[in-house]
């Protein structure tokens, strides 16, 4: 449990009500290159940036693998730029009532532009037409007769007409399937926890499938755009790959884990699948002609990591300065209009009467509430506070004590 002392600094246009207050710098380490757009967004009168940095209040990193490194007792909040946080010990940090915040959605269309490319490489066998065009000898003449004796080969299909089955109906797949319905083709979508939000943006010519076989036994390609959690863990097995069409082509630019690359394999031998084109290279697949292994180029784009690096960089900011959580993938969306007062932000286990132990402390301080929120997601709750008189040491560490509380801090 720590506590921690902070006040709000203007962010915008409007005037700053808690100007009499000194402000706090903010110390940020960055574990990777993050996008100097995003770094600007963290002004250099309160914030001190590093790669090397003691006693950070916060991390920022894109693919650094945090899982052996020693968490900072200073830590309040760590930024993913990126969407994915295999690479973080959220669990760990979550227990330590610290948010881990990522950026869903900005690399979305970098993404889907890749997975389009990826459905006309194999349509098309660009690689492997690539790869006799750039071996042949000899003069123009020689090498003219060879294309048009080789090319036949490599014959291909057109889009329109095929059918895309898009399994994760999140920023990037809504982004994937509505470009296949623009290029003519049949699209069949499935997403048990597909959001209001997505299903907003997801073309209305989108089938819904009502089950994960069904989609599996529909899609002449078949493209993953989920998380790699215990529930999509090995998604494409040997027992799933039997529901696959003969000669269906598997994309996968989500993880490398929610494949299995042995069943993959089988059906490369088999035929049933008849390309495989993915964002994870693999000393297996080299002597397998059918598949294009690309060096996780999904979000690879100069636009794609100026908008993680924003999006992310914003977020971290107003946690620190305001308290406000959105985008964290272990804590509730929490935002409170701060008008005037003096806040304080507490994150606890969800167990029973945590908010009347926090109010009963500030009451019994004769501090009066001017707002309050609570939220909860899963295991963890947050509070946020705004009383009329300054908080105490004495209150602070009488919340801090209270058992199941995380974290505690005064902004």
């Amino acid at each position: 449990m720590r506590s921690s002392g902070s006040c709000r600094n203007s962010s915008g246009a409007t005037a700053n009500p808690f100007a009499r207050f000194v402000l706090t710098m903010y110390k940020i380490l960055t574990l990777n290159n993050i996008s100097i757009k995003g770094l600007e967004r963290l002004p250099r009168e309160r914030y001190e940036v590093a790669s090397e940095i003691q006693n950070p209040d916060a991390i920022l990193l894109r693919s650094y693998n945090m899982h052996d490194m020693a968490v900072p007792s200073t830590l309040k909040a760590v930024g993913r730029a990126g969407a994915g946080v295999n690479n973080i010990p959220v669990a760990q940090l979550s227990a330590r009532g610290i948010p881990v915040f990522n950026a869903p959605g900005a690399n979305a269309n970098a993404v889907k532009e890749l997975v389009v490319a990826a459905m006309l490489l194999a349509a098309r066998n660009i690689c492997p037409a690539w790869d006799y065009a750039r071996r042949l000898e000899g003069d123009d003449k020689t090498i003219h007769k060879l294309v048009e004796d080789g090319k036949k080969k490599f014959v291909g299909f057109e889009l329109p007409n095929r059918t895309l089955g898009v399994i994760g109906l999140g920023a990037i797949g809504v982004q994937v399937a509505n470009a296949a319905i623009k290029l003519g083709m049949k699209v069949i979508g499935y997403d048990p926890n597909v959001t209001v939000q997505s299903a907003w943006r997801l073309s209305s010519d989108v089938r819904k499938a009502n089950s994960l076989e069904e989609i599996l036994m529909a899609a002449d390609f078949l493209t993953l755009h989920v998380p790699e959690v215990d529930a999509t863990r090995r998604m494409i097995n040997r027992d799933r790959l039997r529901l696959l069409k003969n000669g269906m082509v598997l994309l996968n630019f989500a993880r490398e884990g929610v494949v299995e690359t042995e069943a993959v394999l089988e059906g490369l031998k088999s035929g049933r699948i008849r390309n495989y084109v993915c964002d994870f290279p693999s000393a297996v697949f080299r002597d397998f002609p059918q598949v294009v292994a690309l060096p996780h180029l999904g979000a690879s784009t100069e636009e794609a990591e100026d908008n993680c690096a924003v999006m992310v960089a914003d977020q971290v900011r107003e946690f620190l300065e305001n308290g406000s959580i959105v985008n964290a993938v272990n804590f509730p969306d929490v935002e409170m209009t701060r008008l005037d007062g003096h806040r304080i932000a507490i994150a606890n286990s969800n167990v029973p009467n945590m908010v009347g132990q926090i109010s009963t402390a500030m009451a019994e301080a004769g501090l009066n509430i001017i707002d309050m929120i609570n939220k909860s997601r899963g295991e963890i709750a947050y509070t946020m506070a705004d009383v009329d008189k300054v908080l105490p040491e004495s209150v602070v560490k009488k919340i801090a004590s209270i058992d199941g509380v995380l974290s505690v801090r005064v902004l």
